[in-house]
């Protein structure tokens, strides 16, 4: 059975009814502050979604077309494209290296771009498309690990670090980046899961489907915020009390079978799991590889240098130090922040999430949520060196002059960076509030 008049924070399980389509309301969970997904708001219509992704995916083509960047040292040039630079990283033999700039540059916002005009230009149309479940599903999996933003700050890095060396010349692939940043900034403000509601309508009404806002609200509506309400997290209604259970891929709310095993979303058929299985088990494990590898990622270097004068192996530390000698503090502190304390603080974050869920611990709930939170977010930035390294291998390729190839560095770097997204994607929040709740709530004293 089916409750399409409720909707479940996908962190802390709480059960509310859904809220109105207000222009400018941004609904919260009142238990732990996050923020609801699937609520549909006229704040960006499925008009404007369809002009900014088709704008950015004529941007992305343009990109990868022309150099981000050429290099003049000495009358020899050299230039370094996005396809170069995984070119340069495959045949340096770091073919994981270059599988990962690929997929997080290339392959993953390019499919998204896709799969996102095939959903909606035909849901505009009052029709929907074939495979829209799979292809929706897979929009929703790749976007988090899209980073173009972080490579085109890799990008003015580079920048910094060959001008000391050459005459750097930006590349047109270089404002092509500039613009489809902010471009995937706002389709990253669209929220995939509203399509599912979008789909439901479209198939109800039999194609007939517009979705417009009245001039007169547009000026009227004055945009803001739905403040969480003070309310005690214990005394929330979870669906899992009710005994519901909330599809994790498309938000659908509906009725827990006790005999099934395998029981599937209704909608999306997507598998349904009140909690997600061996969650603690799978985020101990990513961790405790990512926490290995983070040891050699440092001490390794990360890229050597071969020239005429010798050969210079360069690890991250040896970076920032670098950037720091030179007078670059600003790009030192950035570069520092990025590479050792993103990547140390997902680490100690996502090692007292697992402790505390463990233990069944009900210490700070609210605290932690949001610190699981902050995970999910920086979570891509500690990138930033494995881009600076292959835009660099790319730029730098003189013959016998002067060449760069990325070292071991790179690749224990770029593994910790994926195994913490994975255990951070692996860890399901709504435990964090299970052991809250499982304590009996105490009685107000009286004065």
């Amino acid at each position: 059975m089916e409750y399409r008049e409720l909707i479940a924070c996908h962190e802390c399980d709480a059960l509310f009814r859904k809220p109105p389509r207000l222009r400018g309301l941004v609904a919260r969970c009142s238990s732990c502050g996050a923020g609801m997904k699937g609520v549909r708001h006229a704040g960006l219509t499925l008009e404007r979604v369809c002009a900014v992704t088709l704008a950015a995916l004529i941007t992305f083509l343009i990109a990868q077309a022309f150099p981000v960047l050429v290099l003049e040292t000495n009358g020899l040039t050299s230039h370094a494209t996005l396809v170069g630079a995984v070119q340069a990283l495959w045949k340096g033999h770091m073919h994981i290296v270059a599988a990962m700039v690929f997929c997080t540059t290339m392959l993953f916002p390019s499919f998204e771009l896709v799969a996102l005009l095939y959903l909606l230009l035909p849901l505009r149309a009052g029709r929907v498309p074939r495979g829209f479940d799979a292809v929706l599903r897979l929009v929703q999996w790749v976007r988090p690990w899209g980073m173009t933003e972080v490579f085109m700050l890799g990008v003015l890095i580079t920048i910094v670090k060959m001008v000391s060396l050459a005459r750097v010349i930006p590349g047109t692939s270089l404002f092509a980046f500039g613009a489809l940043t902010l471009m995937f900034c706002v389709i990253a403000a669209f929220d995939p899961c509203m399509l599912w509601e979008i789909r439901d309508e479209v198939a109800n009404r039999g194609g007939a489907f517009i979705e417009r806002t009245p001039r007169r609200a547009r000026r009227n509506t004055v945009p803001a915020a739905v403040a969480p309400v003070a309310r005690p997290a214990a005394a929330a209604v979870t669906a899992r009390h009710a005994g519901l259970v909330a599809c994790h891929c498309c938000g659908l709310v509906q009725s827990r079978s006790a005999h099934a095993t395998d029981q599937h979303c209704v909608r999306c058929r997507s598998p349904l799991h009140e909690r997600r299985p061996e969650s603690l088990t799978r985020t101990f494990g990513l961790l405790l590889a990512a926490a290995l590898l983070y040891i050699p990622a440092n001490l390794l270097p990360i890229m050597h240098t071969s020239s005429l004068g010798g050969a210079e192996d360069d690890t991250i530390l040896g970076g920032i130090a670098y950037f720091w000698r030179s007078g670059d503090w600003p790009l030192a502190a950035i570069v520092f922040v990025a590479s050792v304390m993103v990547p140390m603080l997902k680490l100690a974050i996502l090692t007292l999430q697992t402790v505390t869920a463990y233990r069944g611990s009900a210490w700070q709930p609210l605290e932690r949520a949001r610190l699981h939170r902050m995970v999910e977010r920086i979570g891509r930035w500690s990138m930033l060196d494995v881009f600076v390294v292959s835009l660099t291998v790319a730029l730098v390729h003189f013959g016998s002059l002067a060449q760069i190839t990325a070292g071991p560095g790179a690749l224990a770097f770029g593994s910790v960076v994926v195994l913490t997204m994975l255990a951070s994607n692996e860890f399901d929040p709504r435990l964090i509030w299970d052991n809250v709740r499982r304590r009996p709530a105490r009685a107000p004293t009286r004065p």
